[in-house]
């Protein structure tokens, strides 16, 4: 897989000439939204945890910046896959 079509990790500094994931680690993916296709590191989070999903800080939502996009899983069987539910200021 070519870098440019590697998943790059949420919350990574823009300028990090590795954004992708790290070995060891564990990640969900966020599915819609405005952080669509990245990666959030969840390495040690409970299920409980994962089941609640988070509040994303973004610069691309309907709020601009500071704002947050809200992902949790849609099946409780996956909670590795977060899809948006939404944005809050």
């Amino acid at each position: 897989m070519t870098e440019s079509l590697r998943p790059r990790v949420y919350g990574v500094d823009h300028d990090d000439p590795h954004p992708w994931p790290k070995p060891g680690r564990t990640y969900a993916t966020l599915h819609g939204g405005p952080l669509d296709g990245l990666l959030v590191n969840v390495t040690g989070c409970p299920p409980a945890e994962l089941a609640e999903g988070a509040a994303l800080i973004t610069e691309a939502g309907a709020y601009g910046p500071g704002g947050r996009a809200l992902y949790g899983p849609a099946d409780p069987t996956e909670l590795l896959v977060w899809h948006w539910e939404g944005d809050v200021p």
